[in-house]
């Protein structure tokens, strides 16, 4: 057995993490976390860069699917909602581009993509259910990549239906997302229901077997046991606990 130890500021990193309205991102991201993609100057966290490009090489989308916007800084989402508020107005903005703070491309792990069509644009890509596009998305979520904002969840997330946006989970969690038609915010919450002290939630998924669980932040520390055999994953939810991923 092995004793794990978190600090209370981990809840806030992780790939899991909820960003909203509600919940804004805590901590920025670090230089040394991010680099360009191979297939554009577009930049996002190295992980979801990599399995990004493993995806789209995958799928033989050579130039076909453009990677449109990924990693921002504070000030570049800060320039774009006001630049938006000017152009289009209050209305469109508050459905279409994220509070600064409070949106997913702050945290390197959030691309929007379009098919290469001009013109592109730059708030609304074009990104179809078919061709090429409909061959990404087909393979998203074994990759782990989410349709973020999907139709018929904007009471929950927020944000207007957005075809072209994804967001990087990982596996398991972007496979069991998709299986049940969970956004994120759906998701976090059900996973509440397998908590570290109970029943944990077991799937197999890609030929592996994952066990995953949550666990309520306490204080400035939070101290647990696991098995000292099996790896494991952990990810802060932004809001108040952690989510474990052991692969069994």
């Amino acid at each position: 057995m092995k004793v794990v130890a978190l600090s209370r500021e981990q809840v806030h990193q992780g790939n899991l993490l909820l960003v909203n309205k509600k919940y804004p991102l805590q901590y920025p991201i670090s230089p040394e976390q991010i680099r360009p993609s191979e297939y554009s100057a577009v930049i996002l966290e190295r992980k979801t860069a990599l399995v990004l490009e493993t995806l789209l090489t995958t799928i033989g989308s050579g130039s076909s699917i453009v990677p449109v916007s990924g990693f921002r800084t504070h000030k570049e989402q800060v320039e774009i909602y006001d630049a938006s508020l000017k152009e289009h107005g209050e209305a469109f903005t508050r459905k279409y581009v994220a509070l600064p703070g409070h949106s997913e491309h702050e945290t390197g792990l959030a691309i929007d993509l379009a098919l290469n069509r001009e013109p592109i644009d730059f708030i609304r890509p074009y990104f179809p259910r078919d061709g090429i596009c409909g061959r990404f998305r087909s393979k998203a979520a074994s990759y782990g990549f989410i349709e973020r904002y999907q139709e018929g969840k904007e009471d929950l997330t927020g944000i207007a239906p957005e075809p072209w946006h994804f967001r990087y989970v990982g596996l398991p969690h972007a496979s069991i997302m998709d299986a049940h038609s969970f956004c994120l915010e759906e998701y976090l919450d059900y996973l509440t229901e397998y908590p570290y002290e109970g029943r944990h939630l077991e799937v197999h998924i890609e030929n592996k077997s994952f066990e995953i669980f949550y666990l309520r932040a306490e204080s400035e520390v939070t101290k647990l046991t696991l098995p000292g055999h099996l790896p494991y994953q952990v990810s802060g939810d932004n809001q108040d606990g952690f989510i474990f991923t052991l692969w069994r």
